[in-house]
């Protein structure tokens, strides 16, 4: 029997699930990827990425639509434009930085494609997650989900005592 396939996940309350309706279509993560690193022009994300023209548009119409970019004019005659990073979109900056680590780790056997150097101190790293309260470095063995102002039952899973000591 095939699975039903999900077109949506709107009606969903998880704030996972609607940061993947935003961004998880195949090329979304791509382009914000490429706006990270400086590319702003519609050729530009074509030719770097490889991907075709209506797909692209389409991405990035979305994109705009839910304030992840934001288009600005360059030139009048023909009328051209830019693509930026809102504020919205550049804190998906921690999303792409960790997932590039995880594929650093786990899908590049010859080593990163590409490093990152922290401009202060001038030497290759990455990010962790941090604690926001007392800034201690933290796992997913260091937190645990408790309802939130927008919690639906069923959000959180029973935990077997067998689990909550792992």
């Amino acid at each position: 029997m095939a699975a039903m396939q999900r077109s949506t996940f709107a009606d969903m309350a998880c704030s996972v699930a609607q940061c993947l309706e935003i961004v998880g279509e195949w090329w979304t993560l791509l382009i914000v990827r490429d706006a990270f690193m400086g590319v702003r022009r519609f050729d530009d994300f074509q030719t770097r990425l490889g991907v075709s023209r209506n797909v692209l548009n389409q991405r990035l119409v979305r994109l705009v639509e839910q304030g992840v970019f934001e288009k600005v004019p360059y030139s009048d005659h023909p009328p051209r434009f830019e693509y930026r990073l809102t504020d919205k979109g550049k804190d998906l900056w921690g999303v792409i930085t960790t997932m590039r680590q995880w594929g650093d780790r786990w899908a590049a056997p010859a080593g990163p494609p590409i490093e990152l150097v922290h401009k202060d101190c001038g030497r290759a790293g990455g990010i962790d997650l941090t604690c926001s309260e007392c800034g201690e470095t933290v796992g997913y063995r260091d937190m645990r989900a408790t309802p939130g102002p927008g919690y639906r039952d069923g959000l959180i899973p029973e935990r077997r005592a067998a689990d909550q000591r792992a």
